[in-house]
C-alpha cells in the first residue's frame, strides 16, 4: 500500500462523502478505493469511516485522522510548489489565526479583496482571542495583538499599532463622576480584558512619566467585543482597542476618560513558522495585510478627547 496514495483516496471519499465519487474523480474502480481505505485502517488498527448500507460517517478516531490528514497532504503540496516551477503563483489552501475582535472588526472587511485578488486560493480562518500554538494546530500564519511577543523559534513581523482607550458610557460618568486622576480610577468599577500582558494592571504613559495601575475589576472577559458592549452598558470604565472603541467615541456611546494618559500600545504581528517562509501564500498574505492597515488608521490622533 502506498500511504500517501492511501491518505489522499481517504481523504476524496470524506470530502465527496462517497466511495463511489471518489473512485470516478481519482480513475479508480469502487472496489480499488474501498480497498485502499480498508488497508489504511488496517495500518492504524482503527475504523475510520463506518459504513451502512445508506450513509457513511467518520468514527470520533476518523475525524481527527482526517484533519491531520488534509494538513499533512496540503503541508507536502505546498512544499512541492515552493520548490517547483509553480513558486511564483498564489494556491492551495491558507490556514490563518486570529484574535476574535480583531479579524471581524478589522481582518473581516479586507479578507475578501484578497481572496478575490488569488482566486486559487483557500482560506481557512480560525478566530481566537487565546494564543494558539502556531506549530500544532497547523497555522500557516498567526496575527497577534500583544504589548510584546515571548521569544520562540516562530517568526514574527510587526506590520502595525493598536492604541489601547480608556473610556466609559456617559450614563456611567454622569452618576458615578468622572476620574480626574489615575487614584481615582481605584474608586470606580474597573472592566478588565483577562488575556493581557498584565491583567489586572493597566499601565499608562502620561505627563509624569509610566505609571502602573493596580485594579480589583468587577468584570473580567477574553474578548474585546464582549468587554466593549459591557462598558457601553454603563458597568463601568475599560481599556479597547481603537478599532472598537473609535466608531462607539464618534457616535457618543462611549467618551474618553483621562484622556491625557495613554495605555500601553500594542503592537499586531504576523507570526509564522520558519518551514513557512518560503511559501508565496504565507508571503503575499503577509504583504496584503501590511498594506491594508496602512489605510486603516489605528491610531487615537483623531479620537475625541
Amino acid at each position: 500500500m502506498d500511504l500517501l496514495v492511501a491518505m489522499r483516496t481517504f481523504r476524496r471519499v470524506v470530502e465527496l462523502q462517497s466511495f463511489n465519487k471518489a473512485g470516478e474523480e481519482l480513475g479508480q474502480s469502487n472496489a480499488s478505493v474501498s480497498k485502499q481505505v480498508r488497508q489504511l485502517e488496517e495500518r492504524l488498527g482503527t475504523v475510520l469511516i463506518l459504513r451502512t448500507t445508506r450513509r457513511m460517517s467518520l468514527s470520533e478516531t476518523g475525524r481527527g485522522y482526517f484533519a491531520e490528514c488534509c494538513r499533512i497532504l496540503d503541508e507536502l503540496d505546498d512544499l512541492e510548489r515552493a520548490t517547483s516551477g509553480e513558486a511564483g503563483e498564489i494556491n492551495g489552501r491558507l490556514r490563518v489565526n486570529a484574535p476574535l475582535s480583531f479579524g471581524l472588526t478589522v481582518l473581516a472587511p479586507v479578507l475578501a479583496r484578497f481572496m478575490k485578488r488569488h482566486p486559487q486560493l483557500k482560506v481557512d480562518m480560525t478566530l481566537d482571542d487565546h494564543v494558539l500554538d502556531v506549530v500544532s494546530e497547523g497555522f500557516d500564519v498567526s496575527i497577534r495583538v500583544r504589548a510584546a511577543l515571548a521569544d520562540s523559534s516562530l517568526i514574527a513581523r510587526r506590520i502595525g499599532d493598536v492604541e489601547q482607550i480608556l473610556c466609559a458610557a456617559p450614563d456611567f460618568l454622569a452618576t458615578n463622576g468622572t476620574p480626574a486622576t489615575l487614584d481615582e480610577l481605584r474608586n470606580h468599577d474597573c472592566l478588565i480584558y483577562r488575556l493581557a500582558d498584565q491583567p489586572g494592571h493597566w499601565e499608562f504613559e502620561g505627563p509624569d512619566g509610566a505609571t502602573s495601575v493596580e485594579l480589583q475589576p468587577r468584570f473580567v472577559a477574553d474578548n474585546s467585543l464582549m468587554l466593549g458592549a459591557m462598558i457601553k452598558s454603563g458597568l463601568g470604565i475599560g481599556g479597547l482597542p481603537s478599532f472598537i472603541a473609535e466608531p462607539l467615541l464618534e457616535s457618543g456611546e462611549l467618551i474618553r476618560v483621562l484622556p491625557q494618559h495613554r495605555l500601553a500600545r500594542r503592537g499586531i504581528y504576523v507570526v509564522y513558522p520558519t518551514n513557512r517562509l518560503l511559501l508565496p501564500k504565507v508571503k503575499a498574505f503577509a504583504e496584503f495585510l501590511t498594506d491594508a492597515l496602512r489605510q486603516v488608521d489605528l491610531s487615537t490622533d483623531s479620537l475625541p478627547r
